[in-house]
């Protein structure tokens, strides 16, 4: 597996080494999968594929200096801010079941579940769960393909797919701001639905974390 250390770059920029990644594993018929970890400066919301930026208020987003800036994958809008965020690209074939988009999203998870394990963090796939109204922010929504935490979401991904070549990218919450989602979603953020690694290892420093993710050798 290649891996691509830990870097803090802006939301385009990151966004557009994701696609770059992906396009030159496309182009080189690459087979062997690429691991890459980043982080966000200034904090940054990415909008999903097909969303619509019309409920935020971008005055809001420049008065505060966060960026915004469009995902290749799909889903929800999300807060970059205080996390790890992991892509991972490879072809179809390299997966077991790479054809199926949720077993996909499972086998590709077993990085993190595995790596989590080690510092006794134990993670699982959350089920569907109903939501009333229309939710903005990501974090809210539980899927068959997110990572869980005592029933909590922890970890969002999404995937983008192009001529049999899969990009699988994530958001691990280290911490987040309650007022800041709220006022940039204006919605009620519900905190039973969501958590975050400082709140399960308060010990846990982010650069424990990532340290402990570089550290991953293979699916």
């Amino acid at each position: 597996m290649i891996f691509i250390p830990y870097e803090v770059k802006t939301g385009f920029e990151n966004m557009q080494i994701d696609n770059n990644l992906l396009e030159n594993a496309i182009k080189n018929q690459q087979k062997e999968p690429v691991f890459r970890l980043y982080g966000w400066s200034p904090a940054c919301v990415s909008l999903g594929r097909n969303q619509k930026s019309d409920f935020i208020d971008e005055n809001f987003l420049r008065e505060n200096k966060i960026d915004i800036t469009k995902r290749l994958t799909g889903g929800r809008a999300l807060l970059h801010d205080d996390e790890i965020t992991y892509s991972f690209i490879c072809p179809v074939s390299y997966l077991k079941n790479g054809c199926s988009v949720i077993e996909s999203y499972k086998e590709i998870s077993q990085i993190l579940i595995k790596a989590f394990q080690k510092v006794g963090i134990e993670l699982d796939f959350g089920g569907v769960k109903k939501y009333k109204g229309h939710l903005d922010y990501c974090m809210l929504v539980s899927t068959g393909a997110d990572l869980c935490w005592n029933g909590k979401k922890l970890i969002g991904s999404a995937q983008f797919r192009k001529n049999d070549y899969i990009l699988q990218h994530g958001s691990i919450l280290y911490d987040y701001k309650i007022d800041l989602l709220e006022k940039i979603f204006k919605e009620k953020v519900d905190t039973s639905l969501i958590t975050s690694l400082k709140e399960i290892t308060p010990s846990l420093k982010k650069q424990d974390v990532i340290e402990l993710l570089s550290n991953v050798k293979s699916v």
